[in-house]
């Protein structure tokens, strides 16, 4: 299930949160948002934990692996706001 957490911002602790693996970021939604994840997830077989779906519902990808969703700032990773905790933790509640 998905929660809220606090996260150092060193590139350490973004990747020891994905597995102690190289870090990937997408930025799927029009939120300044970004999705951290396994940048080799889906290489490693890693589970499959969510999906990504269009304006319409449809899957258009998932995600393998840990990821979390992080805030954006002009220049770098931040805190979500409330509302976009709110959000995301809705959106990714729960698997797939």
């Amino acid at each position: 299930k998905a929660r809220v957490t606090t996260v150092l911002n060193s590139l350490e602790s973004l990747q020891h949160m994905v597995g102690d693996s190289y870090i990937e970021c997408t930025y799927p939604f029009d939120d300044p948002v970004a999705i951290v994840c396994d940048e080799e997830g889906k290489l490693r077989n890693a589970t499959l934990n969510r999906s990504l779906r269009d304006e319409n519902g449809n899957i258009y990808d998932i995600i393998a692996g840990p990821f979390m969703v992080v805030g954006l700032s002009e220049d770098d990773f931040a805190s979500l706001s409330k509302e976009h905790q709110e959000k995301y933790s809705k959106m990714f509640e729960y698997h797939l």
